[in-house]
């Protein structure tokens, strides 16, 4: 009996041991992987976290000096970017993500130089869509007067985003430049461009509000010059290399399904 207890025992340990041993190594391997999956997750996430940080900031940068140059100033620029241009900014960008559907099924399948053709395709609808949405600039006054706006602030908000212009064109060529970049994984230079176009951003606020003191015209254009920055270094990268499998050049296919691509942007600029 002693000796058929001792090799149940014998028996029976090993295998808890080696249960307790097996959790251990799956623990150890979820561990891992959750750790080895985050790092990924934040390799592609954090670049595109800092350049969208780094756009908003450049708008509250815009309103910091426009502080200093007194409350009316203030108040107009905040109402510019906030309800004139941040409106074309939503509806501008939510039309761009169009794009990230279109490359992705593109970049999946490997039809590289389509990414690029599609690219060419988002600037040419969201150019024209940005030529009738100019008015929202121009009739900026009577816009702002509708909604309760002082007439003074409504004024000085016209003048602004008079102003603004450029830096709402900007927008039909950045925004899709940064989809077509992302869907291929390329959001470490989003984020190097975004970060010098915020320190030219910088000096150029300083520039033009206190060295040159244009006042509120100032404080507007300053953003034109930083958003330019970047649409002009995201397509520098993309032409001069940086893509050689998906930009193959600029090609006459992006004039065609424009009608069908209009459709599918202005879905996505309504739901966001």
């Amino acid at each position: 009996m002693e000796n058929q207890e001792s090799r149940m025992g014998e028996e029976t340990v090993p295998l808890l041991q080696l249960g307790v041993e097996k959790d251990s190594v799956n623990q150890d391997y979820l561990v891992t992987r959750v750790w080895i999956e985050s790092k990924k997750l934040w390799h592609i996430v954090g670049p595109s976290i800092f350049s969208r940080v780094a756009s908003y900031s450049m708008i509250i940068i815009t309103q910091a000096f426009a502080g200093h140059l007194g409350d009316l100033e203030l108040a107009s620029i905040s109402i510019a970017n906030t309800v004139i241009v941040g409106f074309n900014f939503g509806l501008l960008l939510g039309m761009a993500s169009a794009l990230e559907t279109l490359c992705g099924q593109a970049f999946g399948a490997k039809k590289y130089n389509m990414m690029g053709v599609y690219m060419q395709r988002s600037w040419i609808v969201l150019f024209i869509c940005s030529v009738l949405l100019l008015p929202m600039y121009i009739f900026a006054t009577p816009i702002l007067k509708l909604f309760g706006q002082p007439d003074d602030i409504a004024e000085q908000s016209r003048l602004a985003a008079i102003w603004m212009i450029p830096l709402h064109f900007s927008f039909a060529f950045q925004f899709p430049l940064q989809r077509f970049l992302q869907s291929q994984l390329k959001t470490g230079i989003i984020a190097w461009v975004s970060l010098v176009a915020l320190i030219v951003h910088i000096f150029v606020s300083w520039l033009f509000v206190y060295k040159l003191q244009y006042g509120i015209i100032g404080a507007a254009v300053t953003l034109n010059f930083s958003w330019w920055v970047m649409v002009f270094g995201l397509f520098g990268y993309t032409v001069f290399g940086g893509c050689p499998l998906s930009w193959s050049g600029f090609s006459t296919q992006a004039f065609s399904g424009l009608w069908e691509f209009f459709k599918l942007s202005a879905a996505s600029g309504v739901m966001l």
